[in-house]
């Protein structure tokens, strides 16, 4: 199964609200970074990627059609590459406001005591960030680096930026289908990341 979407946008962007959007329209099972969390199989081969294994995006997404926020998004560029046919969304919002978010939810599991081996430490802390997620000015800088490089280097008719707030519209008319009749999604606020994920 080829992957039909892909998620180039760093996490705290509305990805989880992406995720449940692109169900809702027919695209999914989505791969996201909750995959990993629920899944022993999906930690332990994403974990051996960020190891530095050898990518197998076939069998890193089997039984996917499309994929939104971290571990993928930090392989945009290769998963492109292996999908042509594969539509792109750039998840996007303010960087100060992705920095409030991110600062509030996923930079505790990345910094601190802890297993260093978790595919967050090993993946978004060490090799997004520089080992520095905690540098509010560096990591602002790596997320605007992102989307710049994104904005670059994806073929703008292939490429949809969906900022917070968007909504269906634009969306479905990236992906070709109809606006669904019910609301888009509004998941996975600071409050609901950090009462599924506590801080350990």
């Amino acid at each position: 199964m080829a992957l039909k979407v892909i998620g180039t946008g760093f996490g705290r962007t509305g990805t989880d609200s992406m995720r449940e959007a692109l169900g809702i329209l027919g695209f999914g099972p989505c791969h996201h970074m909750l995959e990993i969390i629920a899944h022993e199989t999906q930690r332990d081969r994403w974990r051996a990627l960020a190891a530095g294994g050898t990518p197998d995006w076939e069998h890193l997404f089997e039984g996917y059609v499309s994929c939104v926020d971290w571990p993928s998004a930090f392989y945009w560029r290769e998963i492109v590459a292996t999908y042509p046919e594969a539509r792109v969304i750039l998840t996007w919002r303010d960087p100060e406001s992705w920095w409030r978010s991110f600062s509030g939810t996923i930079l505790k599991h990345l910094t601190g005591e802890g297993d260093p081996d978790t595919l967050g430490r090993m993946l978004i802390a060490r090799q997004v960030f520089g080992g520095r997620p905690d540098d509010r000015e560096h990591a602002i800088a790596t997320y605007r680096a992102n989307v710049e490089a994104v904005m670059a280097e994806v073929p703008p008719g292939r490429l949809l930026v969906h900022r917070l707030g968007d909504g269906w519209g634009s969306l479905c008319a990236h992906l070709g289908v109809p606006v669904p009749d019910v609301p888009y999604p509004h998941a996975n606020t600071t409050e609901v990341f950090n009462a599924r994920i506590p801080a350990r």
